[in-house]
């Protein structure tokens, strides 16, 4: 095994200290409560927390939606691209990254405008409904368009990734002379292929759900994210316990993605 050299060291001895020295203030500012000494009665007090469980439910449905409408999109659009129409390929990779470009207040400012303008002028159209329906508390589908747009580039650019690294055509062209449809050919010939890939852009849009603010406090929804800020301005350690654990998650979920990828490579390698 090749040895690291020391400015290496010195670089991942850096990132530690980055990451490592604010989530370690963090934990010490939840337990350490002045005059009761060390207690950790913030993490016993999140499930008992009013509004901690339906928002984080509301979270974890909206980023399972977004992940689907947004594979469903993605996934056979990057493929068609392989098959049969790579001059596309630029268009698709500029709509695809334009929401890194929009600010997010403009893109909410946009969003507000047009749930405004069509009650005013669909009140007597089937569409009134749809606006309404979409705005619903319980599950406000609005923001799952949002989120499907924002993820666009972080989704795209891991399927590319993923389809770089394998013979489409040839998976494509074998299955359909086996006698199966396209979308026979799709399921059952790229998608396992595409493991890696798909895990990757379903964590990274499972992050991106569980972290946004800005949208959903704009539009007035209480996601996870907005609960946490909600609690943050009554009860600050109990909201960085939130924090800290839902970071803990996060990394949790990035190293269960990295094992199932280290294990999908393995056995491909072997096969």
């Amino acid at each position: 095994m090749a040895r690291l050299k020391p400015w290496r060291w010195a670089v991942f001895g850096l990132a530690a200290l980055y990451f490592l020295v604010p989530l370690a203030a963090s934990v010490v500012f939840t337990v350490d409560v002045p005059g009761q000494g060390l207690t950790a009665d913030a993490y016993t007090e999140i499930l008992s927390t009013d509004g901690f469980g339906s928002s984080l439910l509301l979270s974890l449905e909206l980023a399972a939606a977004t992940i689907a409408v947004v594979l469903l999109l993605l996934v056979p659009a990057t493929v068609a691209l392989r098959l049969g129409a790579p001059r596309l390929r630029p268009v698709v990779e500029v709509v695809c990254s334009l929401p890194l470009v929009v600010p997010p207040i403009a893109f909410v400012a946009g969003i507000s405008t047009v749930l405004k303008w069509g009650p005013d002028h669909l009140s007597h159209t089937p569409l009134f409904q749809t606006f309404v329906a979409i705005q619903n508390p319980d599950f406000p589908f609005v923001l799952v368009l949002a989120y499907v747009v924002m993820a666009l580039p972080f989704v795209y650019r891991a399927l590319d990734a993923g389809l770089r690294a394998v013979d489409v055509r040839t998976l494509v062209e074998a299955a359909r002379s086996c006698g199966a449809s396209w979308p026979q050919a799709l399921v059952r010939a790229v998608l396992p292929n595409l493991r890696g890939a798909l895990l990757n852009s379903a964590f990274l849009t499972l992050a991106l759900v569980l972290g946004e603010f800005t949208v959903s406090h704009l539009l007035g929804f209480t996601p996870f994210a907005v609960w946490i800020v909600n609690v943050g301005g009554e009860q600050a350690q109990l909201s960085v316990a939130v924090s800290v654990l839902s970071l803990l998650l996060t990394w949790l979920l990035l190293l269960a993605l990295a094992s199932a990828g280290g294990r999908s490579r393995t056995t491909a390698s072997r096969g």
